[in-house]
């Protein structure tokens, strides 16, 4: 892609995203994300009034007169997005690719964050680690962001959720907001989500295509696995291999659904070709009655 044609898509993405991220932080980012909690900062001579339980015994008994803590609130926030870029993110039936929507999604919840005064760093993977954005604040480095999801080629096809949250819990030691924006091809995930979900707040959003969940009835079809690169022929006009179709993918959304619930992980659902500011606001504002 020539930097002209970059500039624009990514200034495309930007206008696009702009009226959203007001709508996003209306609707409850920052009270549906708190900060990491109570600081230390420092500590002064105890005035009259000031609550006992916070005199510095310690610093009291070196000074022989009473000292006090005084603590802030951290508010500021860490996001990691950690966007899925394997193979089938290209496929998409509604003028628009699952990999459109996480590149749209994923710059939405960047500029929150920085619009929020939040750091955001980025991780992409497919079935190896792509690439990796360290946790930043400001406009361009969110832009820099985005021209990392429009431009890269992943070097793996397939989706290894283990190895990506394994390296997230490697090497994201402080506690942060987590979107980990995925399609869940993958299986066997379990443990690494797990501690993933116990280390941050983790919010996994489901990307999916409508194709994807029913087949319709079109004759014989070729079907190429995007991930693995199989083939072979499938007579959609039969009514057995469309319902067997459906209840595969009804049985394997339902193991991924079922380990969230499992967890006490909260999930958001999103479709190609579908308004995602709606679905995304109904769950900070859940997030936010929650706290």
């Amino acid at each position: 892609m020539i930097a002209r044609e970059l500039i624009r898509k990514v200034r495309k993405i930007q206008i696009r995203t702009s009226h959203v991220v007001d709508d996003l932080l209306s609707g409850g980012w920052h009270s549906a994300f708190k900060g990491r909690g109570i600081e230390f900062e420092e500590v002064r001579p105890y005035h009259s009034g000031d609550d006992v339980r916070s005199i510095d015994w310690n610093v009291t008994a070196r000074a022989g007169e009473p000292f006090i803590k005084l603590f802030r609130e951290e508010r500021e926030l860490t996001v990691i997005l950690l966007v899925d870029a394997s193979a089938s993110l290209q496929f998409g039936s509604q003028d628009q690719t699952k990999q459109d929507l996480v590149t749209e999604l994923a710059a939405t919840l960047a500029f929150s964050a920085i619009k929020n005064q939040d750091k955001v760093g980025l991780t992409l993977f497919s079935d190896r680690v792509e690439s990796t954005l360290p946790p930043r604040k400001g406009v361009n480095d969110v832009l820099r962001l985005i021209r990392a999801l429009v431009l890269h080629r992943p070097s793996g096809r397939g989706t290894n959720l283990t190895m990506a949250l394994e390296h997230l819990n490697r090497t994201v030691k402080r506690k942060s907001v987590v979107f980990l924006l995925s399609d869940f091809q993958d299986t066997g995930y379990d443990k690494p989500l797990r501690l993933a979900s116990k280390r941050h707040d983790l919010v996994p959003i489901v990307v999916a295509d409508r194709r994807e969940r029913e087949m319709p009835s079109v004759g014989l079809l070729p079907i190429r696995d995007s991930e693995t690169g199989s083939f072979r022929w499938l007579d959609t006009s039969n009514r057995v291999h469309r319902a067997l179709f459906t209840r595969a993918i009804a049985e394997k959304n339902l193991r991924r659904d079922t380990l969230f619930r499992k967890l006490g992980i909260r999930a958001i659902y999103l479709s190609t070709g579908e308004d995602y500011v709606e679905p995304l606001q109904r769950f900070f504002r859940m997030r936010e009655r929650s706290k």
